[in-house]
């Protein structure tokens, strides 16, 4: 990674696009790869014997299809912004899973100001827009800056309601295709005063798996997150649970419990969310946090209960060995629950860079899945990556 507040030349940040792009290596395992070879043109250059020791293919997009990319980014008057720049939101770096590079399109200013979440349900009720359009609003003019994923409902009218002051709407598809496509006036409008940002290529369309990992950024720009009318089975629980992960503040607003689409949200207030009834509520909580710096991410509060969906039926044990003794042994000490990195240092014997470094090339080889707080498990085979 860059070194805190320091530019990356052009050419540079192509070495960065390429490799990220590259199939088989997310924003983890890029940070890995980073730290061990020292650039990203060192790890390009090694890729074939990582991709060896690994055991899976790792393809690099083409270079002339990514300048072809930063062409229509420029044309867009958008940008990219690598962690470690000045321009990219410290809030946003402290998480473990934070973007490599931000594609950010409109005014980088309310990147730099305390931000907010707000989100919710997509077929909000007309008193569910008006609560986050004056939730929004207050919050806005509090000097925050209001967050939210350019959804309809709740985003849609949080966005709406802070178009003045700068406010950031988060794209789970690619800044060349607004989801959805009735928000693309919207869309340009944040842009003159706010921003529009993604992580996924200029022409992606959004499918129904890039919509989690937009909900991770927007919880980690921000110092806390506000849900108001999320059904029990919602995206906006999802955001919840990452919320708690990266070490947010959870928040949610109550509805009536006649309505399904406030089930989410209330089960959230019974099991320990701080009730927020107007925006001076979201405040007591979150000014005292602006003047300190990102919290570390933390495990998730066990007093809140998000459902899981488990294999059905028992998981077949991995292949025996990888050909690499320290795979190997930790292979022998991992399993399918969650384990920290001092735990797995202590209990294979080997020094934390060792651990690190085979830890990297599991990850790459779709062996293990990563966590929150750096926990990993094993993957076992017949169980959904």
């Amino acid at each position: 990674m860059t070194s805190s507040g320091s530019a990356l030349s052009d050419e540079e940040k192509l070495d960065w696009l390429r490799l990220i792009r590259c199939d088989g290596i997310g924003p983890i395992s890029f940070k890995g790869l980073l730290e061990s070879h020292g650039s990203a043109r060192a790890v390009i250059e090694a890729l074939p014997e990582i991709a060896r020791r690994s055991g899976r293919a790792l393809k690099l997009p083409s270079e002339a299809g990514l300048r072809r990319e930063l062409q229509a980014m420029a044309a867009l008057s958008a940008r990219f912004v690598a962690v470690g720049e000045a321009d990219y939101p410290l809030s946003l770096a402290a998480i473990e899973s934070a973007p490599p590079l931000l594609a950010v399109w409109g005014s980088l200013a309310p990147l730099s100001r305390p931000m907010v979440a707000i989100v919710g349900a997509r077929n909000a009720s007309a008193l569910g827009r008006r609560f986050a359009t004056v939730m929004a609003s207050e919050l806005a003019n509090a000097g925050f800056t209001v967050v939210s994923g350019l959804a309809r409902g709740i985003d849609e009218a949080a966005h709406s309601a802070t178009v003045s002051n700068g406010t950031v709407a988060v794209v789970g598809g690619g800044l060349g295709h607004i989801y959805p496509s009735q928000h693309e006036q919207l869309a340009k409008d944040i842009t003159a005063t706010g921003c529009v940002i993604s992580e996924m290529p200029f022409e992606w369309v959004a499918t129904a798996r890039d919509f989690p990992k937009r909900n991770r950024i927007v919880s980690g720009l921000s110092l806390g997150v506000v849900i108001i009318e999320a059904a029990a089975r919602s995206g906006s629980l999802i955001t919840a649970r990452l919320a708690l992960e990266q070490g947010r503040e959870l928040m949610a607003a109550p509805g009536s419990p006649l309505d399904p689409r406030n089930d989410g949200s209330n089960k959230l207030l019974r099991e320990g969310a701080i009730l927020v009834r107007h925006a001076s509520d979201v405040l007591e909580a979150l000014t005292p946090l602006v003047e300190r710096p990102a919290p570390p991410p933390r495990p998730v509060q066990p007093r809140f209960e998000f459902e899981t969906r488990e294999p059905e039926t028992a998981p077949a044990p991995p292949s025996a060995s990888t050909g690499d003794p320290d795979q190997d042994r930790l292979i022998a000490v991992l399993g399918p629950s969650p384990v920290a990195m001092d735990e797995l240092v202590r209990a294979s014997g080997l020094d934390a860079r060792r651990v690190q470094l085979a830890l990297l090339e599991l990850d790459l080889s779709g062996r293990i899945e990563r966590h929150g707080n750096g926990m990993v498990s094993l993957l076992y085979a017949g169980r959904p990556n």
